[in-house]
């Protein structure tokens, strides 16, 4: 009788499932939005407080006997934000997000004290990429002096809101990884990248503990009653969201490629050693099962498809049926979709472009796919260098909210050239979460319990939404991925600085 719940706070919205694993169900969901302060520097924050009010939203609106049911919560969140905590454990600033361009200056003098992008990858496997953690220490001592003098302990999203349902500070090593510190050969923290970001202050004891995937807290005995919950629920390690997608989409064994189609565009795959690149073309992160996470992020999908929505003035929901009298490769319209900076390909002062416009294909629609289109050109772009390193999939497990539209899913497979299949549970970040929490409660009574085959038994892939490459468009969208690939390269040395100040 057991429910387990998997919470993912993202960066649009929080969203609340609880799964009965015996009856293999989803039994009650929750979602509530989120604001975004948003800066023409490239800031992108929100208040960690905003965070705590969706929550409590989102509990409230499931039914009490279902609350009442609850046994371990796991929580899924978006990576590399940093939340600064003072001793107290009071929040000294807003939170500033993975999307979060602002600090790019920041990224390019840790490096430098590092000894370059290639001595961080030699030291921690990863270089210091726009949005990463670390970058956010200097800017907030730059910017924020009162802030940092302050601050006791760094946390990520995630790790907040663990933080606020057990009254105890922890990481896992998969969020970890995208803090731009943890050296994820060793899964312990690299004290040079630390030394690189402050050389005058001992971050290390900035940092919580780390713990194992598997790790069970107690929750708070005056947390479970403000939300209706059992005293008895324990909440899981947890990790970020798309190292919670990896999970909830079934990829836990290697040779699985999933897609996660939201704010970001991310590509992941599991491995049970550490995938390092030594150009970089991929994050070599640590994963929330005790593996590790070759992922490819890029910051702008559905935030391309959205805001060209909004500039024409219809919704995105309705993007599927504007589509319909649009053929592949919206008749030579191009767009490099960077609207907020881009880390893949790595232009962190990128802007969105748009190339081949004409007086017969500048339409609406045109307008919209070309957005989805360019937000799907650059994972491909990702998704070459794992091809380019040998890695290769046979089909792609899609997720996000991008899965649930028809012409994405046609699309992902018409330019990848891969079969598509979506799982049956929609959120898979956090379904990912919620059976991340079972995993850990199982293995409590017994260490044998195995990740690998839960996710087996609970992850399903709904046959009715599966979808095949057609060869006609996938020749169209070769040709334009070529021009995407052209123009891209022409506009690299454009933003290879930092951009001007606003008049």
């Amino acid at each position: 009788m057991s429910l387990y719940f998997g919470l993912d706070v993202g960066t649009q919205s929080v969203k609340l499932i609880a799964y009965d694993p015996a009856a293999r169900q989803v039994v009650a969901s929750a979602g509530q939005a989120l604001e975004l302060i948003a800066g023409e520097d490239g800031s992108r924050e929100q208040q960690p407080a905003w965070w705590i009010d969706a929550i409590a939203r989102c509990f409230a609106r499931i039914p009490a006997p279902v609350r009442a049911r609850a046994a371990a919560i796991g929580v899924s969140g978006q990576q590399h934000g940093f939340v600064p905590l003072d001793r107290d454990g009071a929040v000294l600033a807003p939170a500033k997000l993975w999307c979060d361009t602002s600090t790019g200056p920041e990224c390019l003098r840790i490096m430098e004290a590092a000894g370059g992008a290639q001595r961080c990858i030699e030291l921690a496997g990863n270089p210091i990429l726009a949005g990463y953690t670390a970058s956010k220490l200097p800017w907030t001592r730059q910017h924020r002096p009162a802030a940092y003098a302050r601050l006791a302990t760094v946390l990520l999203p995630h790790d907040y809101v663990n933080f606020w349902l057990t009254g105890e500070r922890w990481m896992e090593r998969g969020d970890a990884s995208g803090t731009g510190w943890l050296d994820v050969r060793r899964r312990d923290w690299s004290d040079a990248m630390l030394a690189a970001t402050d050389p005058e202050r001992d971050l290390r004891a900035c940092l919580p503990p780390l713990v194992e995937a598997d790790a069970l807290f107690p929750i708070r005995a005056a947390t479970a009653d403000a939300l209706g919950l059992p005293r008895s629920v324990r909440v899981s390690a947890g990790g970020g969201d798309n190292m919670m997608a990896a999970i909830g989409t079934g990829n836990v064994t290697p040779g699985l490629l999933s897609m996660s189609l939201g704010t970001s565009g991310t590509l992941f795959a599991y491995a049970d050693r550490p995938l390092v690149d030594p150009a970089a073309r991929w994050a070599a992160f640590c994963d929330s099962t005790g593996g590790w996470l070759p992922l490819i992020c890029t910051m702008n999908c559905t935030v391309a498809t959205e805001a060209m929505a909004g500039l024409c003035g219809f919704s995105s929901r309705e993007g599927d049926r504007r589509l319909a009298g649009t053929r592949p490769g919206a008749d030579g319209l191009l767009m490099l979709p960077f609207l907020n900076g881009e880390r893949t390909p790595d232009l962190p002062n990128g802007r969105g472009s748009l190339f081949g416009i004409t007086a017969t294909n500048l339409t609406q629609a045109n307008l919209y796919r070309a957005a989805m289109e360019g937000a799907l050109y650059s994972l491909r772009n990702g998704y070459d260098a794992f091809a380019d390193a040998g890695l290769r999939f046979e089909a792609i497990r899609l997720t996000g909210g991008g899965a649930r539209s028809p012409a994405w899913r046609q699309m992902a497979a018409d330019v990848f050239g891969l079969p598509v299949d979506v799982p049956a549970q929609d959120e898979g970040a956090a379904f990912g979460a919620a059976l991340q929490a079972l995993w850990a409660s199982l293995r409590a009574d017994d260490p044998s319990a195995d990740l690998a085959a839960i996710a087996a038994e609970h992850v399903r892939m709904d046959p009715a939404l599966a979808v095949w490459p057609d060869a006609d468009a996938a020749d169209a969208y070769r040709a334009q991925y070529a021009r995407f690939l052209a123009h891209l390269d022409a506009i690299r040395p454009l933003y290879a600085a930092a951009p001007p100040p606003l008049p």
